[in-house]
């Protein structure tokens, strides 16, 4: 037995060391190959004549003789030209009688060849996806899966190889329409998803095959299909997340490793590919992006497949699906309706059997309802709806998570349409806002916030607050009625106008002082140069891009529109005008303003946006600017400190939120968790939580730098060393220095001059 094992061991070694010298010297090696490929077909034939009767021995050394052919493969083209039809056809007719470690070793061949680009890789894929979707192998379907997605990762490498992703995409697209109620579709929504999420496929022909799994009979390929849609999109963001993460090098801790330990070859070579790898994935940020759009934005006709899915799956009383892979599609659909605004009547009136307090899974349902609902659906269909979730869920009887949850899902469905409220109703839920209850208290307010802004009209006088009091009394606030959409525009822009106006403004002050001693050294010289003066004034103002200054006052069409002979008179003019009587002037100023004061609001800031919007170009430091004017003017300055920034963190959280993003049904039962006692556990780590965020306030720079430095992995100084030393053990170092006499102190400042100059102790300089 040691014989054989040993006979074995010398044969792979010699096979191990032919590669190596093969790979040298192709040309004198040639005859040993032959000897060694006339054996592998010898091997191959006694293998194909009886697959299940092979020995040990014999499985052995074909696979070694595998192993070594498709090493060297690429090294002798014309003798190894039959080599990779060989191996597809005994994994085609024999994958499932081949042993484990043979199987394996076929498939990682057929991949190095394909590597070495022998093979191409649609061949390599039409040879393994077949046997992917009909093996009952465990452990060969993980191996052809993972095979099938790294190869395609590397055809796509470099550049988008659109051929093969068509081709592969027509084959799983065919698949699933060839046998909806086969389970093999499984195998194409997995192959699909991966792809997706490593932003392989981004393209419309992905979001077909899932939205033919998504039709598909069979529940699981359905149940892929549908949580593909819903998240999707939301995978692949986390796995560019995490890869931006896990792939950050610290130059920092490697540069700090570098300057105190020795340096060596090895280490300067890391130090290297270090910078090279941070340069290029720098290069790599700067390049410009690919837009990735979301999966819903590609479907080609998003009111057939809601309509489809809502009759085939939902409506339909031959379904299979339970009541979780029915709220998944509901989900869908509502999501579809909403994002596209499209039109499904009888979707509504599907969800009035679910809407009552005792169905499993409420608030799933509430907030479907809510995603649904859109400012094209008609009022009349949506009354029904809310008016039945106020008399389920919003009463006295009611418990308070069941009517603060109610009262969330109202909101949610007015905020998208609300014409689907009426008059009593809302004088009746805001009424609510007296509960005892706090989750009851504040989703009742929530919704009397909403109407403030939209329909301040249906709340009772004492109920609109000042503000909507006085938009309803000056016409800013107006209901909008059925179908209207609002003016396109920037959300916000005026602010950033009149911040602009107002630093224009500081502008000018500080060189009105300028202005005015250059005036008068002009008035102190003759006729000629006055004249030639105003009109360098005027011309500068003409083309000054500001809005105010002192020869804007006057706003006569006349003098606007001034033939350019007249220009000198006409500017002498406004000149005197302007200088003749400011108190006078201020005082006409304001009784016009006051008189004209509804008509200027509703104008200028009509006129202002337009200007601004189709005038200039908004660079990134004034859109930030505009989100900041944003959140400062939704705030309310009056609040104190503590509340304002708990409130100027709500709004910029309710920003960030995208418009695709879902409505769950965490955020359905929002204040209900405020309804609820907690117990004295939860109260204590409530404060706890609290504690270690004032903890790490009062933290002073010096303690939060050393926990810095703790977490990068970096050593402490010296200086910090020596204050933690024992204090016995630093005493007899302080009595020697005190007896050292000048000459003893001279050596021991030239040693560590010299021990600096060769980089310390060891020597690491050089």
């Amino acid at each position: 037995m040691k014989r054989k094992i040993g006979a074995l061991e010398k044969v792979e070694a010699d096979l191990s060391s032919l590669q190596y010298k093969i790979r040298r010297d192709p040309e004198s090696y040639q005859g040993d190959f032959v000897t060694q490929y006339d054996q592998y077909e010898a091997q191959r034939e006694i293998f194909l004549e009886a697959p299940t009767s092979a020995t040990d021995k014999g499985i052995i050394s074909f696979r070694d003789l595998i192993d070594l052919i498709s090493h060297v493969a690429d090294c002798y083209p014309a003798i190894t030209k039959r080599f990779p039809e060989d191996l597809i056809t005994i994994l085609n007719l024999h994958h499932e009688q081949l042993e484990p470690e043979l199987r394996e070793k076929i498939v990682g061949s057929l991949v190095l060849l394909r590597r070495k680009e022998i093979l191409d890789s649609p061949r390599l894929l039409q040879t393994l996806f077949p046997l992917l979707i009909s093996t009952h192998s465990k452990s060969l379907r993980a191996l052809l899966y993972q095979k099938c997605i790294s190869d395609i990762r590397n055809s796509n490498s470099k550049t988008t190889n659109h051929r093969l992703n068509r081709t592969f995409q027509t084959v799983l697209y065919n698949l699933l329409t060839s046998d909806r109620s086969s389970s093999k579709g499984l195998w194409a929504v997995k192959i699909t998803r991966e792809l997706w999420k490593r932003q392989l496929w981004t393209d419309s022909k992905a979001v077909e095959i899932m939205k033919e799994a998504s039709l598909a009979d069979n529940e699981k390929v359905v149940g892929g299909g549908v949580r593909f849609f819903l998240g999707g999109d939301k995978e692949r963001e986390e796995l560019e997340d995490e890869s931006s993460d896990e792939d950050a090098i610290d130059m920092g801790r490697i540069k700090h490793q570098m300057g105190i330990n020795k340096k060596t070859k090895k280490k300067a070579r890391h130090l290297e590919n270090a910078v090279a790898t941070v340069k290029r994935k720098e290069r790599k940020k700067k390049q410009p992006h690919s837009l990735n759009f979301s999966a819903f934005h590609l479907l080609h006709d998003p009111q057939g497949f809601a309509e489809t899915l809502f009759s085939k799956h939902l409506q339909n009383s031959k379904s299979k699906l339970n009541l979780e892979q029915k709220l998944l599609v509901l989900q869908l659909v509502s999501r579809l309706v909403g994002l596209h605004k499209l039109t499904i009547m009888s979707l509504y009136s599907y969800f009035i059997k679910y809407l009552t307090p005792r169905q499993p899974s409420v608030t799933s349902f509430l907030a479907s309802l809510a995603q649904a609902t859109h400012n094209l659906v008609p009022p009349d269909v949506l009354e029904p709806l809310v008016q039945k979730i106020a008399n389920e869920f919003v009463s006295e009887a009611a418990a308070a998570e069941v009517a603060s949850a109610g009262l969330n899902a109202i909101r949610e469905t007015c905020v998208r349409q609300p014409l689907a409220m009426n008059d009593t109703l809302l004088q009746d839920l805001v009424m609510y806002r007296k509960s005892k209850d706090k989750g009851v208290m504040m989703a009742a307010k929530g919704l009397l916030g909403l109407y403030r802004e939209v329909g301040p009209d249906m709340l009772r006088k004492r109920d609109r607050g000042k503000d909507a009091a006085m938009g309803l009394r000056s016409g800013v606030r107006k209901v909008q009625r059925f179908g209207e959409e609002a003016v396109g525009e920037i959300e916000g822009l005026q602010l950033l106008e009149d911040w602009k106006e107002e630093e224009r403004q500081k502008k000018l002050l500080t060189q009105k002082p300028r202005e005015e001693n250059g005036l008068a050294g002009a008035e102190s010289s003759g006729d000629e140069e006055d004249d030639d003066d105003d009109g360098w004034d005027v011309d500068e103002d003409a083309d000054s891009d500001c809005d105010s200054g002192g020869w804007q006052d006057v706003s006569s069409d006349e003098d606007a529109t001034v033939p350019n002979g007249d220009d000198k008179r006409a500017t002498k003019k406004r000149k005197h005008v302007n200088t003749s009587s400011p108190e006078e002037e201020t005082e006409q100023d304001d009784e016009e303003d006051k008189e004209n004061m509804p008509q200027a609001a509703t104008e200028s800031s009509a006129e202002k946006i337009s200007t601004l919007a189709t005038t200039r170009i908004l660079t990134p430091a004034d859109l930030a600017k505009l989100q900041e004017l944003r959140l400062a003017a939704s705030v309310s300055n009056a609040l104190p400190a503590a509340q304002r920034k708990r409130a100027t963190a709500g709004q910029q959280a309710a920003r960030n939120r995208h418009r695709d993003d879902p409505l769950t049904a965490a955020e359905i039962e929002g204040f209900a968790s405020l309804s609820k006692k907690s117990t004295k556990e939860e109260r204590v780590a409530v404060a706890r939580e609290g504690k270690t965020d004032r903890d790490e306030v009062r933290k002073s720079s010096t303690a939060k730098r050393k926990e810095k430095k703790q977490e990068q992995g970096k050593s402490t100084t010296n200086r910090e060393k020596a204050r933690k030393k024992n204090f016995m053990m630093t005493l007899g170092k302080a009595k020697g220095k005190q007896k050292q006499s000048l000459v003893d102190r001279g050596k021991i400042l030239k040693a560590h001059k010299e021990r600096g100059k060769r980089g310390g102790k060891r020597g690491n300089k050089g």
